[in-house]
């Protein structure tokens, strides 16, 4: 069998699932998930079929229309692949659908939070799929180059609510026998229960497939927007999400029409492992997006600009990534300039270009992952997630736009998306797209270099701004002990204080980074880029004045871009610090996201 994706035990010559209609039964007592789930077929078929799972009870697997049995096994687990469901489909009858019953107590995409937990009076649970967990909430094919439609039943307490990346159709009592083979009716109609119900009409990879389920509340915020969240959340989300209709018609001057309908925002509980996922419909947040300043924005515009390229165009594989998150960071920037203006758009980049010089060095004994497209094979995509695809693939196609002028990289962009919305593609069909449409362009470009060259090729370049080269040159003054003066930082937000401690050279005296903190108080801020900057360079300089601190914010937060460098700077710095590090994780391990606990123990591993 030809394989389809490094990550999936999907093969390519059996016919893909291309709709799933789930039943699911949440259970908080035992943070337990029930469910069914009906899978349809691109084509019928006969013979072996295989799904990805992983930590999934399978029960059951049935013909829909007979309930005849159908013959399944399960491998072994695979540390990154998971379990593979092998299905006999009768060779007689071909089948286009398959209904199979599950549970699991251990998704690695799903985390049941108790009220303490979610700092609420009730319990939470969130779903975070990307990149290959999907597998962990029902059987599929894991893959983006499958994409699918679905429904969705959830069965949940009928004192919360729920929230889909898709469209909302009704909240109502169960039915009898409609739990099917997931669920017996006495659960699925016990007191107290109530059924959300969702449809999604547009193809999806499965790792955008998400859901929530909390105590949320909702404010509009624009026609076409709303922000849900926490009752003591809701109101300054709200505020701060307000210019987001505005970011919505700025990307469509750009990149053409919004084709999702709605784009509403979730703002999740503090464990919530990322900064932002561009669910369909409804993008799932981090508080500590909530800023107060400009820069909160960015997050936003990120994940808007996903609605073009990352969920309308799709990277067919994980070593495809930097198509969704190249694009991502390019259509970011133009949309921030429209909006926020080219100064913030260029210190948005420099803080790009610094975490991207940050990451070959990170890298610098295994350069493979550097290029664009590395080789994924054997490899988990969580363990070498990085700013590469990221901040690589935003200048490679920036280089692009130098070379034949904006005007018309803004119309190949343009005719890009509306040639392959809806698809999943490979790097190379990008790189014959381009060629097709700017002939000649890999006789200016090396175009082989940057795909698969290592590094940061030489015709890459960094931002030119006058407020990006004035932090620089601050910078570079504080360590002969000129620290900014007040009047220097008085116009400054959350961004350039970033810019400027990820400028500070890496060898801070302790007094200097005490000083620096006397005067401006960083490591209180209520920025957590800005604060968990200082406490990484604190740290890292033998400051354990800040370790109180830093156990403080371990404890509060669960996004891995916060617990990375916090649990790296203790776990290196000292033997005292290392002790602290398990310490604080043995604590906060629960309050974690799974996926954020594998993070976490990679980095105790190997460093503690």
């Amino acid at each position: 069998m030809a394989p389809l994706d490094p990550h999936s035990y999907a093969d390519g010559e059996s016919p893909l699932t291309t709709h799933v209609a789930l039943t699911l039964y949440l259970d908080f007592a035992t943070c337990s998930l029930h469910g069914s789930a009906l899978l349809t077929l691109s084509a019928p078929h006969s013979g072996s079929l295989s799904l990805d799972t992983r930590s999934l009870t399978i029960h059951s697997a049935v013909d829909p229309s007979s309930l005849s049995p159908i013959p399944f096994s399960l491998s072994p687990p695979e540390p990154i692949l998971g379990s593979k469901l092998s299905l006999s489909l009768p060779a007689e009858t071909p089948l286009s659908s398959i209904l199979v019953s599950f549970s699991t107590s251990s998704s690695s995409a799903l985390q049941f939070l108790s009220p303490s937990q979610a700092a609420s009076p009730f319990p939470y649970a969130y779903t975070q799929c990307h990149p290959i967990h999907a597998r962990s909430i029902f059987p599929c094919h894991d893959t983006p180059a499958a994409r699918i439609r679905f429904s969705a039943l959830l069965n949940i307490p009928s004192s919360l609510s729920a929230v889909m990346s898709a469209r909302y159709h009704a909240r109502r009592d169960p039915i009898p026998s409609e739990g099917g083979l997931s669920c017996p009716d006495s659960l699925w109609c016990a007191p107290g229960r109530i059924v959300e119900q969702f449809v999604m009409e547009q193809s999806i990879p499965p790792y955008l497939f998400a859901f929530a389920v909390g105590h949320i509340v909702c404010r509009d915020i624009g026609p076409r927007t709303r922000v849900y969240a926490g009752p003591d959340v809701v109101d300054e989300a709200a505020r701060e999400f307000a210019g987001t209709e505005e970011m919505m018609r700025a990307g469509e001057k750009l990149f053409g029409p919004y084709d999702w309908e709605r784009f509403d925002l979730l703002v999740l509980p503090m464990s919530f492992p990322c900064g932002g996922m561009e669910n369909p419909r409804m993008v799932f947040l981090t508080p500590t997006v909530i800023k107060g300043d400009p820069a909160g924005a960015h997050v936003v515009a990120h994940e808007l600009a996903h609605s073009w390229t990352g969920n309308l165009i799709t990277n067919k594989t994980n070593e495809d990534f930097w198509l969704n998150e190249g694009f991502t960071m390019y259509a970011e920037r133009r949309i921030v300039e429209v909006v926020q203006g080219e100064e913030r758009a260029a210190l948005n980049m420099g803080r790009g270009w610094k975490g991207l010089n940050r990451t070959v060095e990170r890298f610098r004994d295994n350069m493979e992952f550097t290029k664009l497209k590395p080789c994924m094979q054997g490899v988990d995509p969580d363990d070498v997630y990085s700013e590469i695809p990221y901040e690589k693939g935003f200048q490679f196609l920036w280089r692009i736009e130098r070379q034949v002028g904006r005007p018309v990289f803004d119309e190949f962009t343009k005719k890009y998306i509306s040639t392959f919305k809806f698809q999943s593609i490979d790097t190379e069909t990008f790189i014959d797209f381009l060629k097709a449409n700017m002939p000649g362009i890999e006789n200016q470009i090396d175009l082989r270099l940057w795909i698969e060259g290592t590094g940061i090729p030489p015709d890459a370049m960094e931002p030119v701004s006058a407020v990006y080269n004035k932090i620089k040159t601050l910078a570079s003054e504080f360590k002969n002990g000129q620290m900014p003066g007040k009047d220097e930082v008085a116009q400054w937000n959350g961004q350039e204080w970033q810019l400027y401690l990820e400028n500070l050279s890496s060898n801070v005296d302790p007094s200097q980074a005490l000083a620096l903190d006397a005067r401006y108080r960083l490591s209180e801020s209520r920025d957590w880029e800005v604060k968990v900057a200082f406490l990484e360079l604190a740290i890292s300089a033998g400051c354990k004045e800040y370790y109180a601190e830093a156990e403080r914010s371990l404890k509060q937060v669960g996004r891995m871009k916060y617990l990375r460098p916090l649990y790296t700077a203790l776990a290196k710095c000292s033997d005292e610090g290392k002790m602290l590090a398990r310490r604080i994780y043995a604590e906060s391990r629960n309050c974690y996201h799974p996926i954020a606990q594998g993070v976490v123990e990679s980095i105790l591993s190997k460093h503690a």
